[in-house]
């Protein structure tokens, strides 16, 4: 598939970045990150550096997770400039309907611009709550929580608050947020086939749930950097934008994590003067509008502050502030280096002396945390069957690189995945799993001892624990 650009491109050194220094954070990204899956760096408008580590690439769209969030808050920004809005008006008289029976003076008092700086008043993230409901109303649940402090003076981050918000666009415009977004701003950008998950009222999640490209990522960055201005035309208003990336509310003050920086409209205060948009397992928009960059990160971490550890270590010190002399040759290394990334496959043999003895074996499993049936390898035909709650799956895969298909075992719902597997010793095979449009990778470790198979099931990231109990197979064939 041709990826079509909609951004300029140019060289590092042109728009004043050494690429050594380029090269630097890219290695130091592999040597400690280990699984960013793609970045883009701007300056002065330019891509100067790009790169996917296969099997993600430039086509494909990633889960962005609360990155999200920064495209709700400019939908409300859009709605408030068409008229429609006031972040001054209270939550409960947009939805009178949904308004519990009894409403506190805390819940009373929450205005829009509160939903917009998590400053609401909920003890907790009302989001299980609102999750749970067996009649979809999620509005009307986000409603009826407890307000324990007086909006605007206690800052929690809350996906519920952000749900609220995607629910004012649709009540206001009679579209959901990604349908009011899209001629307004998506396809401004040049984004397209964006999606959002919604809930069971088909109203946009909001805090969570949208999916687009890393470059359209970036575009969004150069939006706000640029200050709502794009190709001469004016999109967003720049008091808009201003108002939503400076710190609205205090949320916390440890001078080294870019989570304690002060909190906008659904943006974070970043250090160094900076500011972002992020999502779970290191999606992020970084803008840095006193040099003239933005990044692009999509990723599959735990520990999100050390990307940007690395970026300030790295790149932010590179921005010089004038061009430099061009350095081809460093150039065309770093361009190499940006085109054969690759998340590494497991290491070890093709084979074992007992493949060909278990190849095709089906294991039947005992109830398990991860309700697998059956398990079977065929190390001839290299695939691995799989039987779950979802049904049964048949995954191709190779020992010595990436091959891609799709699968519902995860989620019960068709994902790309590429799979990749090797023996690590005589009697165990370890098979990766990435699916490749989310930041999820599963790691399935099988020992073979006689007639059984052990199974040692692990995600890279998770909301809960990714480590599973081992579960135990026997054989069914002699």
């Amino acid at each position: 598939m041709i990826q079509k650009h909609q951004l300029s491109r140019s060289t590092p050194e042109a728009q004043g970045i050494a690429t050594p220094a380029i090269r630097a954070f890219v290695d130091a990204a592999e040597q400690s990150i280990h699984e960013l899956h793609s970045f883009m760096l701007l300056r002065h408008g330019q891509v100067i550096a790009e790169g996917w580590w296969s099997p993600y690439g430039p086509e494909l769209p990633h889960m962005l997770f609360s990155l999200s969030k920064s495209f709700t808050s400019t939908g409300i920004g859009l709605v408030v400039e068409a008229g429609l809005l006031s972040l001054d008006q209270s939550v409960v008289s947009l939805f009178p309907e949904d308004v519990p029976s009894e409403v506190s003076p805390h819940l009373a008092a929450m205005q829009v611009r509160h939903l917009l700086s998590m400053s609401t008043g909920h003890a907790e993230d009302t989001t299980g709550y609102l999750r749970a409901q067996q009649d979809g109303n999620w509005v009307k649940a986000f409603l009826a929580q407890p307000v324990e402090y007086e909006p605007g003076t206690h800052f929690l981050y809350n996906s519920g608050a952000t749900f609220m918000l995607s629910a004012l666009v649709q009540r206001l415009t009679g579209q959901t947020l990604l349908e009011y977004l899209r001629p307004r701003l998506l396809e401004a950008l040049g984004i397209e086939d964006a999606t959002w998950e919604t809930n069971p009222q088909g109203i946009n999640t909001g805090g969570w749930g949208m999916a687009i490209k890393t470059e359209d990522i970036a575009s969004f960055g150069q939006l706000y950097l640029q200050k709502g201005l794009w190709e001469g035309e004016r999109i967003l208003p720049e008091a808009w934008v201003t108002a939503a990336t400076a710190a609205q509310v205090p949320n916390g003050n440890d001078p080294n994590s870019d989570w304690a920086q002060g909190y906008g409209y659904q943006f974070w205060r970043c250090r160094h003067g900076a500011y972002r948009g992020d999502g779970a397992f290191g999606q992020y928009c970084v803008v840095m509008p006193e040099q003239d960059a933005v990044l692009a990160i999509t990723s599959g971490v735990e520990n999100m502050q050390a990307v940007l550890n690395l970026v300030w270590e790295h790149l932010l010190p590179a921005m010089q502030p004038a061009q430099l002399a061009p350095n081809p040759s460093a150039q065309e290394e770093l361009t190499h280096n940006l085109a054969n990334l690759e998340l590494r496959p497991p290491e070890g043999q093709r084979s074992s002396p007992i493949a060909t003895q278990v190849s095709g074996k089906q294991y039947i499993f005992e109830a398990n945390e991860l309700q697998v049936d059956v398990l079977s390898c065929d190390f001839k035909s290299s695939r691995l069957t799989i039987e779950n709650e979802h049904g049964e799956h048949r995954i191709a895969y190779s020992s010595s690189n990436w091959i891609e298909g799709k699968t519902s075992l995860r989620t019960g719902i068709h994902e790309r995945v590429a799979a990749a597997g090797a023996w690590t010793n005589d009697h165990t095979w370890v098979l990766k799993l990435y699916f490749y449009e989310t930041p999820f990778c599963i790691t399935i470790t099988c020992r073979f001892v006689g007639d059984r198979l052990i199974v040692n099931w692990q995600a890279n990231v998770g909301f809960g624990s990714t480590q599973h109990p081992e579960f135990e197979g026997r054989s069914t064939q002699t």
